[in-house]
């Protein structure tokens, strides 16, 4: 005779990112969002980088939707708020989250051009920090200039040994931009 397998119910949640939550050695163990006021704690195993790698790219206030289950009561007493395993990450800021990256959104001044290794521009180094990179093709689509305004939005992920992200620019200031051309 089988045993009648167990259900496990998946809940959907939207609110908005509060912070991350770190274990004690320092890393990324789950984040906290608001939902309507009540606090919601999502969190994610020790292994799962690409979930740590999109939440460390958000920023407090973001509107989120966010996957999990139900976690197990705590051994000791009752929880402060519900907690929630981590299914995924659905959407950020009314945009699908991709599926390794994040998306998020960037805002500054033009700080310096980029260049590809080849030496064409390819994208613009912002104020804060933030590489939004453009392709060849979109910044000439695109031309813009040291202390320019810049809103842009897309897949991003940290930059290796500096602060900030790297984004690949789906929209500039609200005009999308052509994806064909590498660079």
């Amino acid at each position: 005779m089988t045993q009648p397998q167990e259900t496990i119910e998946v809940w959907s949640l939207e609110g908005r990112f509060q912070h991350l939550l770190h274990s004690p050695r320092g890393e990324v163990e789950g984040a906290m969002i608001d939902v309507d006021g009540v606090p919601a704690q999502f969190t994610f195993g020790k292994q799962d980088e690409r979930a740590a790698r999109a939440f460390e790219a958000l920023r407090p206030g973001q509107a989120l939707v966010v996957e999990g289950t139900v976690a197990a009561p705590p051994r000791h007493g009752e929880a402060a708020h519900e907690v929630y395993a981590l299914e995924r990450l659905v959407s950020i800021d009314g945009e699908p989250a991709a599926p390794d990256e994040a998306v998020r959104r960037a805002e500054g001044r033009v700080a310096r051009i980029h260049h590809a290794r080849h030496g064409e521009p390819n994208g613009v180094v912002l104020d804060s920090g933030d590489f939004v990179h453009m392709r060849p093709d979109g910044f000439a689509a695109l031309p813009l200039q040291p202390g320019d305004a810049v809103e842009a939005s897309g897949p991003a992920r940290p930059l290796r040994g500096a602060p900030g992200h790297v984004i690949e620019a789906r929209t500039v200031n609200g005009q999308a931009l052509p994806t064909t051309t590498h660079g």
